[in-house]
C-alpha cells in the first residue's frame, strides 16, 4: 500500500511505515525531525563532555608523569585505565552527530486512527511507539519564531544511577509546521 506524502520519506523508512499500518488505516500526514534542529538537543551532552573528557585526558597526562609512557619496561600501563573514560567524554563530544544521524532514520506518522513515533537507532534497530487518540488529549506545544517546534505526547521519568531522575519526552520532535501538526491531531482526537 502506497500512502500520502511518501516521496518526503526515505523509501527504508517509507516501508517500516507502510508496514507499521493497520487493515484499512489511512496516512494523512508524514514528517521527519529537522536534522540541525534536533541534533541540538544533545547539546547538553557536550557542554558536559568538555570538562569530562579535559579532566580524562589531563588525568591519563597525570598518570604518566606528563611524559609519553614507555612500554618496553612492562610499566605505565596505569595511564591507560583512563582511555574509556576518554571513549565516554568522544562520544558525548559527539552526541550532535549522533542526534542529526537518528533524525534521518526517524518519521512521524499521523493517520486516521493514531500518531506513530519510527525512530531509528543504533545498528539499524527502529524503536516505534503508537499513541491512540485517547493518550493524545493533553499534547504540549513547544513552538519557537519561525514555526518550528516539538508535540510533546507524552514524559517517561528514569533514574539517573545518582539517585535523581531523569525525563524524557515523546512525540514528533524538532518539526517544521508545529502548529499546523497539532491542528491535524486534534482532528483525529475531535473529529467532527
Amino acid at each position: 500500500m502506497q500512502f500520502p506524502h511518501a516521496n518526503h520519506l526515505p523509501q527504508e523508512i517509507s516501508r517500516l511505515v507502510d508496514a507499521e499500518l493497520r487493515n484499512g488505516e489511512r496516512v494523512a500526514w508524514t514528517g521527519q525531525p529537522i536534522p540541525g534542529r534536533f541534533a541540538r538537543r544533545g547539546i547538553g551532552l557536550v557542554i558536559f563532555g568538555i570538562p569530562w573528557t579535559a579532566f580524562a585526558l589531563f588525568w591519563m597526562a597525570g598518570a604518566s608523569g606528563f611524559k609519553m609512557p614507555d612500554f618496553s619496561q612492562g610499566v605505565g600501563l596505569f595511564p591507560l585505565f583512563g582511555l574509556p573514560f576518554v571513549f565516554i567524554g568522544f562520544g558525548m563530544l559527539s552526541s550532535p552527530y549522533w542526534m542529526r544521524r537518528k533524525a534521518l532514520k526517524t518519521a512521524y506518522v499521523i493517520t486516521d486512527q493514531r500518531a506513530i513515533v519510527l525512530a531509528g537507532g543504533a545498528f539499524g534497530s527502529t524503536t516505534i511507539r503508537s499513541f491512540d487518540p485517547d493518550r493524545l488529549k493533553d499534547i504540549r506545544r513547544v513552538q519557537r519564531p519561525d514555526g518550528t517546534g516539538d508535540l510533546i505526547f507524552e514524559r517517561t521519568w528514569s533514574s539517573d544511577g545518582d539517585g535523581g531522575r531523569q525525563s524524557t519526552d515523546h512525540g514528533f520532535l524538532a518539526i517544521a509546521g508545529v502548529r499546523d501538526v497539532e491542528r491535524m491531531i486534534t482532528r483525529l482526537t475531535h473529529p467532527a
